[in-house]
């Protein structure tokens, strides 16, 4: 299990590269957006540290470059920011988790062994067994492999994205919280459950012919969201 720490300030990145090591993860530091795409496009990472504030491509940009490459690796950004602004743009590129500086050590090493235990979970529940599908109008999803296809091709989604996608597809024509989806399918209670909007939104990009006028991920007003196949 390797970490890409993508950090321009030195002091920053050694000391995180040298708290993960006493806590048993191995670490490969980049200095610049360039230089992060760049190895991530080389080698596989089990979750990338990402800053937002880099030389020659932010972090946003450098995210922006993972996903539309297919790189579906787990990335936390952080960020001297606390704008709203760069939170909701990190989560509708695809970002797993966002903290802000300056951050307490012992919480990101919590939060980066979350991210990577859901990461792990390759395979959803005991229902997924080999050749296990569900399906809503056209897109087919083989829960063994983990592989959404859509009219013959392959839509890549994020570890939180097929979660969400799934637990959805579990569970038609009910109607769930934020705060439900947002503990049931991150696993935790605290945090913003207005991820939740982000990610819906992402499917919505993905699925929808109109994310404008969803006909299968609605919103409920004063509730909060239903799947309708």
């Amino acid at each position: 299990m390797t970490i890409l720490i993508v950090e321009d300030d030195d002091a920053i990145a050694t000391g995180l590269a040298l708290n993960l090591k006493l806590a048993g993860r191995k670490t490969v530091i980049a200095r610049d957006g360039d230089e992060a795409i760049r190895q991530a496009s080389e080698h596989e990472f089990s979750l990338v540290l990402l800053d937002i504030n880099l030389p020659k491509k932010n972090g946003l940009e450098v995210l922006a470059a993972l996903r539309s490459a297919d790189n579906i690796v787990p990335v936390i950004v952080l960020s001297a920011r606390d704008g709203e602004f760069d939170k909701v743009a990190a989560l509708r590129l695809g970002a797993d988790d966002y903290v802000t500086k300056p951050f307490a050590l012992a919480e990101l090493l919590a939060r980066i062994d979350a991210v990577l235990r859901r990461a792990q979970h390759t395979a959803p529940p005991a229902v997924a067994a080999a050749g296990d599908e569900l399906a809503f109008d056209g897109v087919e999803i083989d829960l063994a492999t983990r592989v959404v296809m859509r009219g013959g091709i392959e839509i890549k989604l994020t570890h939180l994205e097929f979660e969400l996608l799934v637990f959805f597809l579990r569970h038609p024509n009910q109607v769930f919280s934020r705060t439900q989806l947002f503990n049931i399918v991150w696993g935790q209670s605290a945090g913003s459950v207005r991820t939740v909007d982000n990610f819906v939104g992402q499917l919505r990009k993905r699925f929808e012919g109109d994310p404008e006028q969803p006909r299968h991920f609605i919103t409920v007003r004063g509730s909060g969201y239903r799947f309708d196949p």
